[in-house]
């Protein structure tokens, strides 16, 4: 009984983590401006998707992270999820006035797959495994999952003008504590709660305008998101 309480408090523990001491200010709201997209090569099963980010610690102008990814993806003809295989460039900038940076090249491998609940609930589920090299650090390595859900408002389905409810949870866990010269970081590195209105300008061509609260270890902070979603 005492071994199963000392388990689920250690759980708990790793979803809700307390908050450090910071010099970030988590009053000050964020904003990160996003452009996704993703085609197929005719008919084959196999296409390309990427995103370009620009993360900022304020509306603009202060940078968290420049982010530039891509990758070859494959989607089985009998099995309704995708493999992707791809790589990223992250540029992270120090909050305030302090222009330093830190460069990171990131190799990942991703899983999704839709699931749809009667005729209103687009579910998509994300499993991603990065490998990490982050400049004057040993490789890292961190597993994330997401859980995505889109509700359309005034269409039963997600078509031309729709309004919906986009929402989605993401999970991040460090792959180990050790990341060089002594330093350490927790097996949590971050969850990331997001809450948006979308509307689907045309098929394949969708803008989404949100919030999400970002919470790691020391620290916490809401974010606005403004995305474009494209599959050209």
């Amino acid at each position: 009984m005492k071994k199963s309480i000392f388990l689920i408090i250690i759980n708990i523990s790793l979803f809700f983590p307390n908050k450090g001491i910071t010099q970030i200010n988590e009053d000050e709201i964020g904003a990160w401006y996003m452009y996704f997209f993703n085609t197929t090569f005719k008919e084959s099963t196999w296409g390309v998707q990427g995103d370009i980010q620009c993360r900022n610690w304020n509306i603009a102008g202060d940078l968290e992270q420049l982010l530039l990814r891509g990758g070859i993806t494959y989607k089985p003809k009998k099995a309704n999820i995708k493999l992707t295989l791809g790589y990223g460039n992250v540029t992270t900038g120090s909050y305030g006035p302090n222009n330093s940076t830190t460069s990171e090249s990131r190799i990942y491998q991703e899983a999704l797959f839709p699931v749809q609940f009667g005729n209103r609930f687009y579910t998509n589920h994300r499993f991603r495994y990065e490998q990490r090299f982050v400049e004057n650090q040993d490789l890292r390595t961190r597993y994330r999952y997401n859980l995505f859900l889109n509700i359309p408002l005034n269409n039963p389905s997600m078509d031309k003008k729709t309004i919906y409810l986009a929402l989605y949870n993401e999970i991040f866990i460090n792959g180990q504590r050790s990341i060089g010269n002594g330093n350490s970081v927790e097996i949590f590195d971050r969850n990331r709660l997001y809450v948006a209105t979308g509307y689907v300008i045309k098929q394949g061509l969708k803008v989404q305008l949100g919030i999400m609260k970002q919470t790691t270890n020391s620290w916490q902070k809401h974010q606005f998101q403004f995305s474009l979603h494209q599959k050209i």
